[in-house]
């Protein structure tokens, strides 16, 4: 289910980025795309083949064993089903933080930055180093929380959707932007995040809830979001623009460079 729900959002918001486009005349749009979904196919078959298993065990001992902050306050199954949602996003915050933080996950997190063409498929354009590191630590995130399976897979099937539309390049009016993102993180904030100036760079981590950077006063927001450039300023060759290219990019030693 999570994976049609993958691909129908993806399919539905690479074609309205077609006819609704923010920035216009890209010409090697459909070349873009299948390189962002190679590396999402090859991070994909990661997780299946290393994770899913070890993921589902992880869940089953904590549910044996009542771990975790869930099973200790009795809550409603509803009321501790959106709780896990609340936490597990605050994690995804978190993380996502740490990523632009820390020099060693940086390298790896630089490569969904370096991306010059931010659309709907920049949403799979993650580092495979990036998502082993990413699933060893919800081994650890599941069983603080106490989560369930089933609190799992709503997040994901939530999570997915979110960030394709909020990666995309379609013109959204601001006018429904700014509604939709006192909820939820759209094109127009996430937008910000993907700037080549690093004080926009560092900022709205949020995966699904834009309330956290409010609260944690790492929200930034740019007037209009057609001056924006995208990318990183050491990473603008077409090297690092194919799928070999992406993966060698944490083993090259480049000094990040703030861009004012």
């Amino acid at each position: 289910m999570k994976l049609w729900v993958e691909i129908i959002s993806l399919g539905l918001v690479f074609w309205l980025e077609g006819i609704f486009p923010l920035f216009q005349g890209r010409k090697e749009r459909i070349r873009h795309a299948l390189r962002n979904v190679g590396i999402g196919v090859l991070n994909g078959l990661v997780i299946s083949l290393g994770f899913a298993s070890v993921t589902l065990k992880t869940i089953q001992i904590t549910e044996n064993n009542s771990w975790g902050f869930l099973r200790q306050i009795h809550w409603s199954p509803l009321a501790e089903g959106i709780f896990a949602f609340v936490l597990f996003d605050f994690w995804m915050y978190a993380w996502h933080r740490a990523n632009h933080q820390i020099p060693f996950l940086w390298r790896f997190h630089r490569m969904h930055h370096s991306d010059l063409e931010l659309d709907s498929t920049s949403a799979l354009r993650f580092h495979t180093g990036e998502i082993i590191l990413s699933s060893l630590l919800r081994l650890v995130v599941i069983p603080l929380i106490g989560m369930q399976f089933i609190h799992l897979l709503i997040y994901e099937i939530c999570l997915q959707p979110v960030i394709i539309f909020h990666h995309s390049n379609v013109a959204l009016p601001e006018r429904l932007d700014r509604i939709f993102r006192t909820v939820i993180v759209t094109p127009n904030m996430h937008r910000v995040h993907h700037s080549q100036v690093k004080d926009e760079t560092d900022s709205n981590y949020s995966s699904i809830f834009s309330f956290w950077d409010r609260m944690i006063w790492s929200f930034r927001k740019r007037k209009d979001t057609r001056t924006l450039v995208y990318g990183l300023p050491y990473l603008q060759e077409r090297e690092w623009q194919s799928i070999w290219g992406m993966l060698r990019t944490p083993l090259v030693n480049i000094q990040r460079k703030p861009t004012k």
